[in-house]
């Protein structure tokens, strides 16, 4: 009985040793949680046996637990490194439309070949659809989608509206020369925005203020050069500054007729927000305009609450997907896969999903990479304290061997 006792404590000791060298080897492993060895002893009984003097029968191994505590955040340089700071794991999938999911904490993201953010053994980091005011379309787990970012966004959309909000000078001269764009003493101010034809092209629309009487103006409109189509209209304002006439004030060019291929009846309306005649400088407070030319990827943003936008060269900004976390009942039921992935388990419970920065999962660290939470001054106390229970247990074996071969010796 004695030698199986002391052979079970050479088990245990082995692996707590193994253990530990395994916390020890992933030191340095991006999302690594350590493990725990834990023990419980072995007592066996029966009805006619006397308790009080009945011995234990050695040592089992109950359990080696995961420890899921925070690891310490490393910041990087990549915008698609991702750290879960709090509770929660990121979703994959090995495959595209696959519904098989695994879990992680390991967040070192890239792009592959067809623009898919993938982990470096290529299972697919999973978002879900985002609506057009950012939050998430659904939670449901089967229902997240693998991350794409495109290099570009959109097809041409031709300017129709342009939108300025100005204020005039009301103590300016009136110019005693006939207009002229190519003389600056011929018109009171001007100002220009970027618009765009039906194939995405860049055009200059600029117009000019003209001061004709004491609280009138003349706005003229040109595209391009004087021989694109224009548009003039007479403002009219009264003792407060306030624009009387024309109203709704808004000025629509004819046909511009480009000759590049683009649609030739395209026009585009100067509608003025807010417009006023007061004694202060000329000045500009918002111009916007309603076309967009064909967007080049220019950079990629996480936020705290999971939200992947990406900026194009046209201006235009879109929210790719929200990433997708999950929480597990037990985490420590998890199924081990390798490659610092999990799957849910009957003891872990099923998979719930949420937005990150909601309820206790949480929130994205961006451009940072959670390290392993192995406490390695812990793990090399707890290397030779295994190292001491196994020499012990040898000790014992080896005593034991010592008794019974005395035994054999009797005649």
């Amino acid at each position: 009985m004695s030698f199986t006792i002391a052979l079970s404590g050479v088990n245990a000791a082995q692996k707590d040793l193994d253990v530990t060298a395994n916390n020890i080897a992933n030191v340095n492993t991006i999302g690594f949680k350590e493990s725990r060895a834990e023990f419980a002893d072995v007592y066996a009984n029966s009805i006619f046996a006397n308790t009080k003097t009945q011995s234990g029968s050695g040592v089992q191994t109950a359990a080696v637990a995961q420890q899921f505590h925070q690891g310490a955040l490393q910041f990087t340089n990549n915008s698609l490194d991702m750290a879960i700071n709090g509770s929660g794991f990121f979703v994959m999938s090995n495959e595209l439309g696959s519904l098989d999911r695994t879990y992680s904490r390991a967040g070192a993201f890239k792009l592959n070949d067809q623009g898919f953010v993938v982990n470096s053994q290529g299972n697919y980091l999973q978002v879900f659809e985002a609506n057009s005011d950012g939050t998430p379309a659904g939670l449901a787990l089967n229902s997240t989608q693998a991350l794409r970012i495109p290099e570009r966004v959109g097809a041409p959309q031709m300017t129709e509206n342009v939108n300025l909000s100005i204020n005039l000078p009301a103590g300016a001269e009136e110019p005693t020369a006939a207009f002229s764009r190519g003389d600056s003493d011929t018109y009171n101010a001007s100002t220009s925005s970027t618009v765009y034809d039906s194939l995405g092209e860049a055009h200059t629309l600029t117009k000019y203020f003209i001061k004709t009487d004491t609280n009138e103006w003349q706005v003229q409109v040109f595209v391009d050069d004087e021989t694109v189509a224009t548009a003039t209209e007479t403002l009219t304002f009264d003792t407060s500054g306030n624009v009387t006439a024309p109203l709704p004030t808004e000025l629509t060019t004819a046909a511009l007729g480009f000759t590049n291929g683009s649609d030739p009846a395209q026009a585009v309306t100067v509608q003025f927000d807010e417009i006023t005649l007061f004694s202060s400088p000329f000045e500009v407070s918002a111009i916007e305009q309603d076309g967009s030319t064909v967007g080049r990827l220019t950079k990629v943003d996480v936020g705290t609450d999971g939200a992947v936008r990406a900026t194009y060269s046209n201006g235009t900004t879109e929210t790719l997907g929200i990433v997708a976390m999950a929480r597990f009942s037990n985490e420590q039921g998890l199924t081990q896969i390798g490659d610092t992935q999990w799957r849910e388990s009957q003891l872990s419970g099923e998979a719930v999903a949420g937005q990150p920065n909601t309820g206790v999962l949480g929130k994205i660290s961006v451009a940072s990479l959670e390290q392993s939470n192995t406490n390695l001054t812990g793990e090399l106390v707890d290397l030779i304290t295994a190292q001491r229970n196994f020499q012990a247990n040898s000790r014992a074996l080896e005593v034991n061997s010592t008794l019974q071969q005395t035994i054999l010796q009797i005649r």
